[in-house]
């Protein structure tokens, strides 16, 4: 039985050290130590965390009953827009002292150990953070009996806090986009005409099987797992609204995008 299986009715709990990753995607992108620059740090960030791609890989583990990010958000209201979409609870974090520091991974794993004892119903913890600060939470978590689920830059994030995790995935991975085909002329990559209208059930239908069959480990994956994994992506999403009179109806349009076969409980569906 894989672990999606056995968490069916179990929640998720997202918390992110929001200026942690931010940080390292800044640093990466303008070098080393170009964040912690009184003119780089101080001052209205540019949007560069994905927060999408976080929130989804989070729903890939079930529904998300908390996702809370810690930071001091005086300088990242550019990500407004992103944080409204993606419904993160804002925990504000000034620093106390000159040294800059907001302690947001102190207040994030206190609240983290309070909260799985607190709700019984919360299987999967993600943090998104790299520190080594992590370690002691992970213990308590696992010692909990729930799972851990790491998420961080790879260039910042510390190995020892990495393979503490249960399962750890390294940022870039979740938003790299597909390499460009080497040996093809350059106008070959510009389109000839205009682009063709985005059929938005068939991009959600797709993401959600990406989702579960990564989760999983595996690209077959059950029927009845992929509406509700739809409805976590976006739960204002109805079939009637894209022509389908029902998930099922929708499936049967899908089938040059899948192939089906019996599973042991139910049809089982991967991507061609």
């Amino acid at each position: 039985m894989s672990r999606s299986d056995r968490e069916e009715n179990k929640s998720v709990a997202l918390y992110w050290d929001f200026e942690n990753l931010h940080a390292s995607l800044c640093e990466a992108r303008f070098g080393e130590g170009a964040y912690n620059k009184p003119d780089g740090r101080f001052k209205a960030q540019e949007p560069l965390v994905d927060v999408q791609a976080i929130v989804e890989l989070a729903a890939s583990f079930g529904p998300i009953a908390i996702n809370r990010a810690y930071c001091n958000w005086q300088y990242f209201g550019r990500y407004r827009d992103a944080l409204l979409q993606g419904a993160v609870e804002l925990i504000q974090l000034f620093s106390p002292g000159a040294s800059a520091k907001n302690g947001a991974d102190i207040k994030l794993c206190l609240d983290a150990v309070e909260d799985i004892s607190r709700f019984g119903h919360i299987g999967t913890i993600v943090i998104v953070g790299g520190d080594s600060d992590f370690m002691p939470v992970s213990q308590k978590i696992k010692a909990a009996g729930r799972t851990l689920i790491g998420v961080g830059a790879r260039k910042s994030t510390n190995r020892h806090w990495a393979k503490s995790c249960h399962e750890f995935r390294y940022y870039e991975n979740l938003v790299e986009t597909p390499a460009v085909m080497d040996g093809l002329p350059s106008d070959a990559l510009v389109p000839s005409g205009p682009p063709e209208p985005v059929n938005a059930a068939a991009e959600i239908f797709k993401r959600a099987i990406r989702l579960l069959a990564e989760t999983q480990g595996d690209a077959w994956v059950n029927k009845g797992a992929i509406w509700p994994m739809i409805k976590r992506l976006d739960p204002t999403f109805d079939t009637k609204d894209h022509g389908y009179a029902s998930f099922s109806a929708m499936v049967k349009a899908m089938e040059a995008l899948v192939e089906i076969r019996k599973g042991d409980f139910d049809q089982v569906i991967r991507l061609r």
